[in-house]
């Protein structure tokens, strides 16, 4: 799933490769699927599209917006966007197929959801888009401490670090994935309230969350996650699918992993106690 490195990442690889080219044609939900997204018809993409050249990607939370020409192409979280530098190599099922005039093509699949909307310019309302262009990002300078100390209000006090930091689209693209090595490199338990946090903790987070996510984007994304080449990312994840059952790398205990609002956390529960 897309989120802060992986965006940044794929966003940076497009600009590389598919700036500048001419679409050809375009082709979405040929395979259907149930949790894809579209804006408006998918049959029009072809017509909305088409011609038209490809611009500038950039990173919005754990989404990637593309220019091209007057209109955008918005991939969610989801999406997995792949480049054949030959088409002809291209899987036969995908959820959106972008052919170039230079016989290249991105092809997108969708994992368990994901969205794959193509517009004109500024016809785009959709809140989760709106809040991720709309808040700096932990990678921006504007992510700076007074900011982020002020997304922790009076209302929040009783809940859990991991809501405070992945749920309401506080911090967009920082999402359950990459929130785990983040707890565990400040040495908080997922389930930990926030009100049991002193002042040097919530310093110690803020740290920990610009200094970790710089250092996956910088080493092209977690292990976990594939680049637009459909190569894993180089940053090697300390909680994960990955590491589950392993010992931890700080103690030697045993990793474990739990359900948690509704996704999967894993810790150590030597390093990360529950208070």
């Amino acid at each position: 799933m897309l989120e802060i490195p992986e965006s940044s990442t794929i966003a940076g690889q497009m600009n590389e490769v598919l700036k500048g080219k001419v679409i050809r044609y375009v082709e979405a939900d040929k395979s259907p699927h149930k949790f894809a997204w579209y804006s408006g018809n998918p049959e029009d993409y072809n017509g909305l599209l088409a011609g038209k050249r490809f611009g500038a990607s950039t990173a919005r939370g754990a989404m990637i917006e593309s220019e091209v020409e007057d209109c955008r192409l918005l991939l969610g979280d989801g999406a997995a966007p792949r480049y054949y530098e030959d088409c002809s190599k291209a899987p036969m099922k995908h959820q959106l197929y972008m052919e170039f005039t230079d016989g290249s093509a991105l092809v997108v699949t969708v994992q368990m959801y994901g969205g794959l909307w193509a517009y004109k310019e500024g016809k785009n309302d959709n809140p989760y888009y709106l809040v991720a262009c709309e808040k700096p990002l932990p990678l921006s300078a504007e992510f700076s401490y007074d900011y982020f100390r002020a997304l922790y209000t009076e209302a929040l006090q009783g809940k859990s670090v991991k809501a405070f930091l992945a749920t309401e689209q506080r911090i967009p693209g920082l999402g359950n994935g990459v929130l785990q090595d983040i707890l565990f490199q400040a040495g908080l338990h997922p389930k930990r309230k926030m009100n049991t946090l002193k002042e040097e903790d919530i310093k110690e987070l803020y740290s920990t969350i610009k200094s970790l996510l710089k250092e996956m984007a910088e080493k092209g994304g977690r292990d976990t996650e594939k680049d637009l080449f459909g190569n894993p990312g180089g940053y090697v994840t300390y909680m994960s699918k990955n590491t589950y059952g392993e010992p931890c790398a700080k103690c030697g205990y045993q990793i474990c992993k739990a359900s948690f609002l509704g996704g999967t956390v894993y810790f150590c529960e030597h390093c990360q106690q529950e208070k």
